[in-house]
């Protein structure tokens, strides 16, 4: 059994935006996260944590991977972005508040020029070991970019977006 590094070590997330509560699992394949559903906090509503945060989630777990990689080749961990999703299919409208949910990503591509595409799904239920148990709340495919120098890159696009506007 390995033992992982507190999440923050991981991603570049912080605060409320920081959504994953530790990372279980991670090979040259992919990874497991946990989440615990917030009972209050950014996005929660009357009902719960709408669904559709399930993919900040996934992401979120990829960017785990990814930094669990980087320190693995004692390289620094990148900002990403996620590019979108295709087939996002959730078996509910919200997700519990209070609920443990694991979420699995693996990497179906990833090329060298950054761009990625990541099978991922979230589950609850079963016993650690346990996958016959298990409830899959939402699946989808996911594209994700890693530029070289992420801070530049946002910098580059917060250049444009005030030079377009001054035209």
């Amino acid at each position: 059994m390995s033992v992982f590094l507190p999440i923050e070590n991981y991603v570049p997330h912080r605060g409320v935006m920081l959504l994953l509560e530790r990372l279980l699992h991670a090979d040259a394949e992919g990874a497991e996260a946990q989440v615990t559903v917030s009972r209050d906090g950014l996005f929660v509503q009357d009902a719960g944590m709408p669904a559709w945060v399930g993919m900040e989630y996934m992401a979120q777990t990829v960017a785990a991977w990814a930094g669990w990689q980087a320190l693995q080749a004692q390289r620094a961990v990148k900002l990403g972005f996620l590019l979108g999703t295709r087939k996002y299919q959730a078996a509910c409208g919200h997700f519990a508040p209070g609920a443990v949910l694991l979420v699995r990503v693996r990497s179906e591509l990833v090329g060298e020029n950054g761009l990625g595409m990541f099978a991922c799904e979230i589950v609850q239920g079963g016993a650690e070991g346990d996958r016959g148990q298990e409830c899959v709340l939402a699946q989808a495919r996911i594209s994700v970019y890693e530029p070289e120098d992420g801070s530049a890159y946002i910098h580059a696009l917060e250049k444009q977006g005030v030079s377009e506007q001054d035209e």
